[in-house]
């Protein structure tokens, strides 16, 4: 699955030889070719083809080609969905090892999918898939997850999704090029970290990151102190140039050359092992807020290395790492969840924890790819990506493969969605919507409500619906749901009529969301004449009363 997420290189070139290597009976080159067939990456996209590649590696005992099979028979891709299926794939896979179906299985186990909720089996598979993300983290602090929402998209005209407009990367190159230092420090992070559209790319990182160091900027040359001193197939790793560069930018106070020297003398790479400088220049660090001088003085104190072993202040620094999103520091907060090292042993919070890490995996990129796939009108593609990463427990590809199904016309294999019956599309929509709902996603929690209350992909039940818009109303705050259910309440649906609890809902809602104003102050009127004319009726009774 390297092929799969590389962004480097000729992939036509590329895949040929992996067709060509697959014919002579390479597995490897087989199993990239399922994929590639499956989600559309590079070659046209044939789910059948796949299922049979698939099944022939899964014969021979393939883990990855299990967790694919899973995945059809999860997403009905080629195959009639069956979720009993799907789990004995899963299971098989994860037992080969396959990182992904070990994901699908620890998100099953904690969501209690087809199989009963069980804390400690998911704790087991979800540690497995974070090692593995761990282990392969550089200190630039793992894959950059870009969770654009579909819905919100086009629902909401303003929505910020945070990807940069081609136009904008452009104009920063422009200026970059004319000696602009911010422009070159910017567009160096950028591709050196990747995210907000844009993938990883060392080598332009580096060529912007050695002009704005040649321009004297301290963050340039802390960053070439970071590149030296990984290495890559760019550039051999030198510790003598890591220093160089770490130190010029440490004397002028930038913290991320403070955190490299740090590194440098806790590990001893280059120079004589030093704890007591690695503290200084870690604590030099974290007093300006840096990620990773907080994560390595959680590490020190965790340890006691040069320092007196203390839980409590490794708690303190991890948890201050985390909230700046570095995937370390959420592995070994889990880490501490999981074993009741220093802290209360919780397992929900460590599966929580565990979750985030994996979610962090290089396979997070492929949200990107379906979103591109998605604008581009390749709705097939972009489908089978979004349920990939639904059996992996994204709550994001969970809604927006929800919303394809509930939006988009796009077929799967030779099966035509629009011209499936429309009730069997909602209720794989239904099936996403209550995966996602089940995550916290509050416009997920609306649908499932709209869906009971219009009958799609299920009855008609107002209690249901009642139920599930009072959960996003008094769970999220979500302003929708308590207009509908301001809404049922006038009207007594699923619940006994009540103006005055509709009222206060559409009060709630007003409050809530000044999008809800107009049609709250709609309702409202339409409150008061049912009001007044009720007054009417009861002064006219009371006159009639009197007269007699």
């Amino acid at each position: 699955m390297l092929t799969l997420n590389s962004t480097r290189g000729n992939k036509l070139e590329a895949y040929s030889q992996l067709l060509e290597s697959s014919e002579h009976g390479n597995r490897d080159a087989k199993l990239m070719i399922g994929w590639a067939y499956l989600v559309g990456t590079t070659l046209s996209q044939d789910i059948g083809k796949s299922r049979l590649i698939f099944q022939e590696l899964a014969d021979l005992g393939i883990s990855d080609a299990y967790m694919g099979l899973g995945l059809m028979y999860a997403a009905g891709l080629s195959v009639n969905a069956s979720q009993a299926r799907a789990l004995v794939h899963y299971t098989i896979g994860a037992l080969g090892g396959s990182v992904w179906a070990q994901m699908a299985l620890g998100y099953r186990y904690w969501a209690g999918i087809t199989v009963t909720t069980n804390c400690e089996k998911s704790l087991d598979y979800y540690r497995l898939v974070a090692n593995k993300v761990a282990s392969e983290v550089q200190m630039s602090g793992g894959t950059i997850v870009q969770r654009v929402r579909l819905m919100d998209e086009v629902d909401n005209p303003g929505y910020n999704s945070g990807i940069l407009d081609n136009d904008l990367i452009e104009y920063y190159q422009l200026l970059a090029e004319k000696g602009d230092v911010q422009a070159q420090v910017g567009l160096g992070q950028l591709h050196y970290q990747g995210g907000r559209g844009v993938v990883q790319d060392p080598q332009r990182a580096l060529h912007y990151f050695l002009q704005a160091a040649d321009a004297g900027n301290p963050i340039a040359m802390a960053f070439l102190g970071r590149i030296y001193l990984e290495g890559s197939e760019l550039v051999k790793a030198d510790n003598a140039t890591a220093y160089k560069y770490f130190k010029k930018a440490a004397d002028m106070g930038n913290p991320v050359g403070q955190s490299g020297l740090g590194m440098m003398h806790l590990h001893g790479r280059g120079v004589e092992r030093d704890y007591s400088k690695a503290l200084k220049y870690f604590s030099q660090a974290a007093d300006q807020g840096w990620v990773d001088g907080q994560l390595q003085l959680g590490i020190m104190h965790f340890s006691g290395l040069g320092v007196r072993r203390d839980y409590k202040v490794a708690t303190k620094y991890f948890t201050l790492a985390s909230q700046s999103g570095h995937v370390l520091a959420y592995y070994n907060l889990a880490q501490m969840h999981a074993t009741g090292t220093g802290i209360m042993r919780s397992c929900s919070t460590a599966v929580e924890l565990y979750k985030n890490v994996a979610e962090r995996g290089k396979w997070g990129e492929k949200l990107m790819e379906a979103h591109a796939h998605y604008r581009e009108g390749r709705m097939n593609e972009a489908f089978v990506i979004y349920a990939l990463l639904s059996e992996l427990g994204y709550e994001v590809a969970q809604s927006n493969a929800a919303f394809m199904l509930d939006k988009v016309s796009f077929c799967v294999g030779d099966v035509t969605l629009l011209n499936m019956p429309s009730n069997e599309m909602y209720v794989r929509a239904l099936m996403y919507w209550s995966r996602a709902a089940a995550q916290g996603h509050s416009p997920a929690q609306v649908k499932l409500g709209d869906y009971y209350y219009y009958g799609l992909g299920t009855g008609v039940d107002y209690e249901i619906a009642a139920m599930h818009y009072r959960q996003a109303s008094e769970q999220q705050h979500n302003a929708q749901a308590m207009f509908n259910l301001g809404y049922m309440h006038e009207q007594g649906l699923g619940m006994q009529q009540d103006m005055h609890l509709a009222k206060r809902c559409y009060d709630m809602a007003a409050e809530t969301s000044a999008d809800a104003k107009v049609p709250v102050t709609l309702a409202l009127m339409k409150l008061s004449l049912f009001f007044t004319i009720k007054y009417l009726q009861e002064v006219g009774i009371h006159g009639k009363i009197c007269c007699l």
